[in-house]
């Protein structure tokens, strides 16, 4: 079996959320030796091909047409590290190796559509030309979401492609790719045979992912309970009426994580390294990352930290909305993030007028880890949350989750005080009942031996890629059949 996988980001070449991480990582758990695999990405400007050893592929120059102009393309290589994958960057200097960012912001929404609709087909163009013929073909999100609908619009009559399935994950529904149906003209699609309900028409507008959910031939959500929430009004995003007539087609499959990335007994990222077994350095750990966070340390004083997006889906609200009560609590707060400027400038508003709150507007991931290793407690309060990987981590480097019961949270955290309990959660999205749990989370805390139970039942929760992959495979087969 071939299986293509096309992703606008991969880890660890560029990453802005748990699509790079997803894409990084599944591949290598189905490797196996009936399956061959190739991935293709943009070449973003900030990728190092020389750490990567990326290299050119002789006469790989594309020229394709697109509305009136013609584009070039040109083609590069490297292995997934440590596997025998093949990673195909995809570079154009007009739209990818120009940026050092994944998805640059303030850019016109025209050219933001021409740089996925050029990224989308070049990946077909570019498999016909390496005679890479997939069985399946993995779309990520409605960056690659005209994939599907080429296939089976203007590439349906391609002998090249007759046998191609297409397998589509939503890793996050909220977005789209809505545009004005004209953005047709210049994909190379006759508006005619797709610009209806049961294509890519809404209520007048174009919509990718539409698109992807109705000519995709499997659709895969990234947690169970996404799955199902999806299904309805209040977080369907619009398409709750399109996945419903898809239904038949839709899955979900929780993510997993690599713990051969994200391991304190052996990340060297942090300061000390430990185990559930020996796990007396974790509270070293929270002794140095105070100090990166300008803070005290204090041994019986819980540590909640927050990585996140700073966006609306990731609860920030309830944060804004209780700051003070926040403020007033035996416990010290640290953020990492970057997102909208409204509550970057929150949370550094917070950090100059509070005692037991800071925050640093960057994203390092050497940073993140020692937050996970640091902290007693890691805050996730989304409004929706597909799946989540950051609870996941922080439960293996035995930070106890407090999260808001919804998509992959809900299905991954066991809340306590039930058997086995790795965590918190409050269901309403309400900011006191989001404060409740902290200050619940916190009188557990003081008891050691209940809080070394949650800590234990957390480090030893498996969420590895191969039990997930193994789903994956079996999506794959029931197409390729």
């Amino acid at each position: 079996m071939k299986v293509l996988f096309a992703t606008f980001e991969l880890a660890p070449f560029t990453k802005v959320g748990g699509l790079a991480d997803v894409m990084g990582s599944l591949p290598k758990y189905l490797q196996a030796d009936d399956m061959e695999m190739a991935i293709f990405t943009p070449l973003i400007g900030s990728i190092d091909k020389q750490k990567y050893n990326i290299q050119d592929i002789p006469n790989s120059q594309l020229r394709l047409h697109f509305g009136w102009a013609e584009y070039v393309f040109t083609l590069k290589m490297c292995k997934l590290p440590d596997t025998n994958i093949n990673v195909f960057f995809i570079d154009n200097p007009k739209f990818f190796s120009c940026f050092n960012v994944v998805y640059p912001s303030g850019i016109d929404s025209w050219y933001e559509q021409e740089r996925f609709i050029t990224f989308s087909k070049a990946i077909l163009e570019y498999a016909r030309l390496l005679n890479f013929k997939a069985d399946i073909i993995h779309c990520n999100d409605w960056h690659t979401s005209m994939i599907p609908v080429w296939l089976k619009t203007s590439y349906k009559n391609d002998e090249f492609y007759k046998n191609t399935k297409t397998v589509f994950s939503i890793h996050n529904l909220a977005y789209q790719g809505k545009y004005f149906p004209e953005v047709l003209d210049f994909a190379g699609i006759n508006k005619d045979e797709v610009y209806h309900q049961y294509g890519l028409e809404h209520y007048g507008n174009l919509i990718w992912m539409k698109g992807a959910l109705n000519y995709s031939d499997k659709i895969i959500a990234v947690s169970p309970k996404y799955a199902q929430e999806i299904l309805t009004y209040e977080y369907g995003e619009g398409m709750d009426w399109t996945l419903n007539i898809n239904k038949h087609k839709l899955t979900g499959i929780l993510n997993g994580i690599d713990y051969k990335v994200y391991n304190p007994e052996t990340d060297n990222s942090i300061p000390y390294n430990y185990s559930v077994k020996n796990i007396k350095n974790k509270e070293k750990c929270k002794q140095k990352i105070v100090k990166e966070f300008w803070l005290d340390y204090k041994k019986d004083r819980p540590l909640i930290a927050i990585i996140s997006r700073l966006v609306e889906q990731k609860g920030i609200d309830l944060i804004k909305y209780v700051q003070n009560e926040l403020m007033e609590l035996n416990a010290d707060f640290i953020i990492l993030g970057t997102g909208e400027k409204r509550y970057e400038d929150f949370f550094v508003w917070l950090s100059y007028n509070s005692k037991n709150i800071r925050a640093r507007n960057e994203y390092r991931a050497d940073l993140g880890n020692k937050m996970y290793a640091g902290a007693d407690m890691f805050l996730m309060p989304s409004r929706f949350e597909p799946c989540g990987l950051s609870q996941m981590i922080a439960m293996k480097y035995g930070t106890i989750p407090i999260v808001r019961a919804t998509g992959g949270l809900d299905d991954t955290v066991n809340a306590y005080p039930n058997e086995g309990a790795d965590g918190f959660k409050f269901y309403n999205y309400n900011a006191h009942d989001m404060l409740g749990c902290i200050k619940y989370a916190i009188d557990i805390y003081n008891d050691k031996k209940e809080w070394k139970n949650l800590v234990k039942n957390a480090m030893n929760a498996d969420f590895s890629w191969s039990k997930s992959a193994k789903k994956y495979k079996e999506v794959y087969d029931s197409l390729s059949k």
